[in-house]
């Protein structure tokens, strides 16, 4: 299957171009990076990606700083809503696969407080979950065979482009720093190691999965307590964790209060996803640490 890959250096882009080596190159991967095309540039993306032949388009490209976001929505539609309308458009005049990457932050306004599956109405919170939202309907809206996977709370060996690490590493590097943290513990979600959406993604690829939208994320939930509270003491045992309340910890942008992701369609199809604790250690080993 010839696949154009948009942003292969991030997180979940460097997984799939690892996990589809690992599995024997079940997918012919163009990685499509910034120094290809700007991405920004609606009208030149599409003169760019006009001229490859593919079956199949990933894209893992967004405009994810979401604070920054806030003041910057013009440009977040744009790449999050815009671009995907676009790329998506282009599958059908390919009549090719369109794989897109969305979020858990497309909730967290609304009163459900059980894990929210894949038909439950969106209810952003902040302008990046908002652009999120509108890029999965107009992707829906022009007919491609789309596969749009939710994910969340990433955690993967490349780290977060433009982030300065992802919240594992930064956790550790705070931890080994200043030995006590604070991390907000009212905030529920879903940890989920880049690595194991790759995994899922090729196999949904290989078995050619019903189009729509799939929640792919690891088993289980955590407040960003929880989940600091695990990383500290499998990798730095002798700092501490405490919580904070997030009107305690403001930020530019509003954080979802809960948006643990439903995974029992992608389950049931393909078998279970590993839990989040489990999918840690994993990466923590990749990672060269000592687990304790």
């Amino acid at each position: 299957m010839r696949t154009v890959l948009l942003g292969p250096a991030g997180q979940l882009g460097s997984d799939i171009l690892a996990a589809n080596t690992r599995r024997g190159d079940p997918l012919a991967i163009t990685p499509v990076g910034r120094s290809v095309v700007d991405l920004t540039d609606l009208d030149a993306a599409a003169s760019v990606l006009r001229d490859v032949e593919f079956d199949c388009l990933i894209n893992c490209a967004s405009y994810h700083k979401t604070d920054e976001v806030e003041d910057n929505a013009q440009l977040a539609f744009k790449i999050n809503a815009h671009l995907v309308r676009m790329l998506a458009e282009l599958c059908v005049a390919k009549n090719a696969r369109f794989v897109h990457i969305s979020t858990d932050y497309v909730f967290g306004a609304q009163s459900k407080r059980t894990p929210l599956n894949e038909d439950d109405g969106k209810a952003p919170v902040n302008v990046y979950g908002a652009s999120k939202a509108m890029g999965e309907d107009l992707a829906l809206l022009t007919g491609a065979d789309v596969l749009i996977l939710r994910v969340a709370s990433l955690f993967g060996v490349a780290g977060a482009s433009g982030k300065g690490g992802n919240f594992v590493e930064t956790m550790i590097r705070l931890a080994k720093e200043k030995g006590k943290l604070t991390v907000v513990a009212d905030q529920v979600m879903s940890p989920t190691a880049t690595a194991d959406i790759a995994d899922t993604l090729l196999t949904m690829l290989v078995d050619h999965a019903p189009p729509g939208i799939w929640n792919v994320v690891n088993s289980g939930a955590a407040t960003w307590y929880d989940f600091a509270r695990r990383i500290v003491a499998r990798a730095v045992p002798g700092a501490t964790v405490a919580p904070v309340s997030s009107s305690e910890y403001r930020t530019a942008a509003r954080r979802p209060a809960y948006s643990v992701l439903d995974n029992g369609k992608v389950s049931a199809a393909l078998g279970p996803m590993r839990p989040w604790q489990e999918a840690l250690d994993r990466y923590l080993l990749a990672k060269g640490y000592t687990i304790h």
